[in-house]
C-alpha cells in the first residue's frame, strides 16, 4: 500500500499557478517571465512559507556561499508546512551549510586540476566538459560546483570561448562534448546555436552533450521553436536530473516528450540524497514514472557544507538492490561515486559475485540464489552451470 503523498507523486499534475493565482496564463508559461520572478530573497519566501530557524539562518548565508533563487514553477511543488519536504530540502538554504566536515572539498571532482583552458576541463582520453555559463535557473544546495556557480561563491568562472574552441580544434583526440555550467539552455536560443555551430564545424567531435536541469526548473524553456534549433544539431544527447517523482510535473512531462519528438535522446541523472530519495519505494516511483532512461544515481559529492544532504554509500548500494530484479533493467540506474579529487566516475554495484577463479564464477541473484557458471574453457573441462547450495562462509 503506498501512502497519500506517495500516490499523488505516482501521478504527473500541474501545481500552478499556486502562490501566483493572480498570474495571466500567457505570462506563466513565459520562460522570461519565470526567470525574472524567480524567489531570491528571505522576504519573498516568508511571504509564502513558514521557515524553520535553520532554513532563515541558511537563507542569510546563502549570500557568500551559493545564491538562493527558485523559479516559481519549482517553488510550487515545495510543502510550505513541511520543513522536510523533499523539494525543499534540495532547494532551499539551511543554516548546516555553514558546517564544513575535514574531507569536504570546494572542487571535490578536481575540475580545476584538470582544466586546460579556462572553462574547459579534459579529464577523460577522448571528452571534455564545457563550462558555458555560471548561472542556473534555480540553485541546488548541493551543488558540485558551487564554488563558481551563481556569482556569490569563493572563485569566479572565466570561461574563455575562443581559446576553447582552439583547444577543441587542436586536440583530434576529442570526440565528444559535454556543455554544462551552470546550465547553457539559459542561453538565448541565437547564443547556444552559435556555440554549438561552432562545435559542429570541428570534424573530429562526433557528439555534442547537454547536461541541464533547465526541464525541471523551467518547463516552458523547451519551446518548439527551441527543440527545431536544436534537431539541427544531431547527434545531440542531453542528460536531464530529476531526483524526485514531485518534480515530474504535467509541464515536465510535455517538455520532455517536445524534446524525444524532435530527436533529443535523454538520460535521468539523479543525486543520492537524505531525506529527499534514499528510500527505496521513493526511487522505484522515480524511475518507473521517468520518461527517460535512468542513467546515474550519484553519491552526493564531497561539496562543502553537503553533510546534512549525504547518505551513506551503503544506503544506495541497497537502493540499487531494492531495484534490479523488482523492476525493468532499462530503469535501473548505475550508481557512481565521482572519485575525491579528480578520479572520475566510479561504479559502485551490489556484491553479486561471490567467488571467482579459472574454473568457475559464482554469484548471486536478486532473490539472494547462488548460481555457479563456468569459465571458458572445453566441455570435457567445466561442469554444467547449475544451481547450489553455497557455504556462505567458504566465499566471505
Amino acid at each position: 500500500m503506498h501512502s497519500s503523498a506517495e500516490t499523488a507523486d505516482r501521478r504527473f499534475r500541474s501545481h500552478a499557478p499556486g502562490h501566483w493565482p493572480q498570474v495571466a496564463p500567457e505570462l506563466w508559461n513565459d520562460w522570461k517571465w519565470q526567470l525574472k520572478n524567480r524567489v531570491t530573497n528571505l522576504s519573498q519566501l516568508e511571504e509564502k512559507i513558514a521557515l524553520s530557524p535553520e532554513e532563515r539562518a541558511g537563507v542569510l548565508l546563502s549570500g557568500s556561499k551559493l545564491a538562493f533563487a527558485v523559479t516559481p514553477h519549482f517553488f510550487n511543488l515545495i510543502d510550505p508546512e513541511d520543513p522536510n519536504c523533499p523539494i525543499r530540502r534540495q532547494i532551499i538554504p539551511n543554516a548546516a551549510e555553514g558546517v564544513r566536515s575535514p574531507f569536504e572539498m570546494a572542487d571535490p571532482c578536481g575540475e580545476d586540476s584538470h582544466m586546460p583552458v579556462p572553462g574547459l576541463v579534459h579529464r577523460y582520453p577522448d571528452r571534455v566538459l564545457f563550462l558555458v555559463t555560471d548561472r542556473c535557473a534555480s540553485y541546488c544546495r548541493y551543488c558540485t560546483r558551487s564554488r563558481v556557480v551563481s556569482g556569490v561563491g569563493e572563485q569566479e568562472l572565466h570561461t574563455n570561448f575562443e581559446e576553447a574552441f582552439r583547444y577543441l580544434e587542436s586536440h583530434q583526440e576529442i570526440r565528444d562534448v559535454l556543455l554544462s555550467g551552470g546550465d547553457a539552455l539559459l542561453f538565448s536560443d541565437e547564443k547556444l546555436r552559435g556555440i554549438l555551430e561552432r562545435l559542429r564545424s570541428i570534424e573530429h567531435i562526433e557528439f555534442l552533450r547537454i547536461g541541464t536541469r533547465v526541464p525541471i526548473f523551467l518547463p516552458q524553456r523547451i519551446t518548439p521553436e527551441f527543440c527545431q534549433m536544436l534537431q539541427r544539431f544531431h547527434p545531440l544527447w542531453m542528460s536531464i536530473h530529476v531526483n524526485h517523482p514531485r518534480e515530474l510535473t504535467l509541464e515536465v512531462r510535455a517538455a520532455l516528450e517536445r524534446l524525444v519528438d524532435h530527436g533529443i535522446p535523454l538520460g535521468n541523472q539523479s543525486v543520492l540524497l537524505k531525506g529527499v530519495n534514499d528510500d527505496i519505494d521513493v526511487m522505484k516511483t522515480l524511475v518507473q514514472k521517468l520518461l527517460v532512461r535512468p542513467y546515474y544515481i550519484y553519491q552526493c559529492d564531497l561539496i562543502q557544507g553537503s553533510a546534512h544532504l549525504r547518505t551513506s554509500v551503503a544506503k544506495g548500494i541497497e537502493i540499487i538492490e531494492g531495484l534490479r530484479g523488482h523492476t525493468t533493467g532499462y530503469a535501473v540506474p548505475q550508481f557512481v561515486i565521482d572519485a575525491p579529487g579528480g578520479g572520475g566516475k566510479v561504479p559502485i554495484n551490489p556484491g553479486y559475485i561471490l567467488y571467482h577463479d579459472q574454473e568457475k564464477i559464482i554469484v548471486r541473484n536478486y532473490e539472494g540464489k547462488i548460481f555457479e557458471y563456468p569459465e571458458q574453457g572445453s566441455p570435457q573441462e567445466v561442469a554444467a552451470p547449475r544451481e547450489e547450495p553455497v557455504d556462505e562462509l567458504l566465499y566471505s
